[in-house]
């Protein structure tokens, strides 16, 4: 149990980690949160499939597949980085329960995953991971809210007026680096969601904003949090120098293909009765 305030906003809560337990077994909000969101965004991607020109039952390939190589990718980056203890400890490394897992461990062997199922089903890439990347907004938007059940992935002390406060701050405002992001997503999520409907011009293009939106706001936040991993030299957090990597790649990528038009989206909106006029598919 957690006392968590919010001291400035007169905010205080108690917070359980633990929802309930099943015969010994704690459920914790963490893995409910994160079920939930997971949820969320498969049925976001259902009705997106269309929109997309994508098979629904090989949508679904994709995202299981993604699912359990994102598990994976998450395990293997947390370990890779505390390389010394793991092979100190080797029995600790597939107990995830213990926590230990990497957001951008998961995103990458998780999109890589589902990009590998998409070629065995044939399926053109690009319009998967712009559903894809919708449905990380998603989870990454609610799944940061179990952090703040857990009381962790926040930030170093601060004296704005929303600096939160707990036992594992051990009672000194912090940032609540887990509100930022998910905040930062949630937002993302809407801008993406309508800029998509009314504004793709080709496959790729949400995605490419995804990474850029993601990639600027990670590499602020990551500079706050206090339980980041860092490279094993020049003492730069691992996530903050990923995340600058992949916001110039989408910045890039967004500009070599400024000029880029797909005609399928154009016939989608005029098809559903969005905007009008006639565009020159790309070659």
């Amino acid at each position: 149990m957690y006392n968590v305030s919010f001291p400035v906003l007169g905010w205080e809560f108690k917070i359980n980690p633990i929802a309930f337990s099943i015969g010994g077994l704690n459920i914790r909000w963490y893995g409910i949160i994160i079920a939930v969101g997971l949820l969320l965004a498969v049925v976001y991607a259902y009705f997106s499939a269309p929109r997309y020109n994508v098979e629904r039952s090989t949508l679904f390939d994709c995202v299981l597949v993604g699912l359990l190589a994102g598990v994976v990718g998450a395990r293997a980056y947390y370990v890779l980085f505390r390389l010394d203890y793991y092979i100190a400890h080797p029995n600790e490394i597939i107990m995830i329960s213990n926590g230990g897992l990497a957001i951008y461990g998961g995103i990458i062997l998780g999109l890589l995953g589902g990009c590998i199922m998409a070629k065995i089903k044939k399926a053109k890439i690009l319009p998967i991971l712009d559903i894809a990347v919708m449905g990380f907004l998603i989870g990454q938007g609610l799944g940061r809210w179990g952090n703040f059940f857990n009381q962790e992935a926040f930030g170093v002390p601060t004296d704005l007026p929303w600096g939160m406060m707990s036992e594992n701050t051990d009672m000194v405002a912090v940032h609540p680096c887990f509100l930022y992001e998910s905040l930062w997503c949630l937002l993302g999520f809407v801008i993406l969601h309508f800029w998509g409907r009314k504004h793709q011009k080709y496959s790729g293009q949400i995605f490419y904003m995804y990474i850029v939106w993601y990639g600027f706001e990670r590499m602020i936040v990551e500079g706050l949090r206090t339980d980041s991993l860092y490279l094993p030299f020049g003492g730069l957090r691992v996530s903050q120098v990923l995340s600058a990597v992949i916001l110039i790649v989408g910045i890039v990528l967004l500009i070599v293909n400024r000029k880029k038009e797909d005609k399928f989206y154009d016939n989608y909106r005029r098809k559903k009765g969005i905007g009008s006029g006639k565009r020159a598919s790309s070659k």
